[in-house]
């Protein structure tokens, strides 16, 4: 705010941040994993963290009792003789079986429902092994987009000067937001990694960059006010 006003716009866009600082960059990381579907999603969001809490319990408890012996009571062979055995114990009766049996369950009936639902973007192409393995994008960074395209300055010019009043690190946290959010959303289900974060992507600067000029405001800050 400015006397009491709203914050003018700035007449010219401002030069950009030079490189993007790491952690803002694993950031931006992690917010792209919405363009993975449910399966590798709930890994990336459920699995790994998991996964670290049960090698943390195991490394803990294996101070007072053998790796091996650890191991005897995540599998039940043996009986637990102290308080970090005893959760072992439970995490491999109810835990680990309730989540291998519901994650089988999901991608059995995952399967189950798409084996007669075929998207239109995917009718008669082959998609070959490089394609299957080839890791996910990332959300643009709009620091790249200054020098880009005449459509990318327009757009960056819409959203960070108009929108944000020149504030390049708020534009981009708030354009990684937005595409987070929206490939989240059920209309975007049905793609593939590459193809969810380019359509969406796509549909986000048009829309962003209507409402910027229109109404010099950014969604996600009205959202969050």
């Amino acid at each position: 705010m400015l006397h009491g006003g709203p914050i003018p716009i700035p007449g010219d866009l401002k030069l950009p941040p030079g490189r993007q600082r790491p952690l803002r960059r694993l950031r931006r990381v992690w917010r792209s994993r919405k363009a993975l579907k449910g399966v590798t999603q709930w890994i990336l969001d459920w699995g790994l963290p998991l996964l670290v809490c049960l090698g943390a319990l195991y490394v803990f408890a294996a101070r007072a009792e053998s790796p091996s012996g650890v191991y005897r009571v995540f599998a039940m062979i043996d009986a637990p003789r102290h308080v970090l055995l005893w959760l072992a114990s439970l995490v491999g009766w109810l835990l680990v079986p309730a989540i291998i049996g519901g994650f089988a369950g999901h991608v059995i009936a995952e399967r189950i429902s798409r084996a007669k639902s075929i998207s239109t973007h995917t009718l008669f192409r082959q998609r070959k092994l490089r394609q299957r393995l080839r890791p996910p994008g990332l959300i643009d960074h709009l620091a790249a987009y200054f020098h880009g395209t005449v459509a990318q300055q327009d757009f960056v010019d819409a959203w960070v000067r108009v929108a944000h009043r020149n504030d390049w690190v708020r534009a981009q946290d708030h354009w990684e937001v937005f595409v987070r959010d929206t490939m989240s959303t059920q209309q975007y289900a049905h793609l593939d990694r590459h193809e969810c974060l380019r359509q969406v992507q796509s549909a986000a600067k048009m829309a962003l960059r209507v409402t910027a000029r229109s109404s010099g405001l950014c969604i996600v800050c009205e959202r969050r006010r």
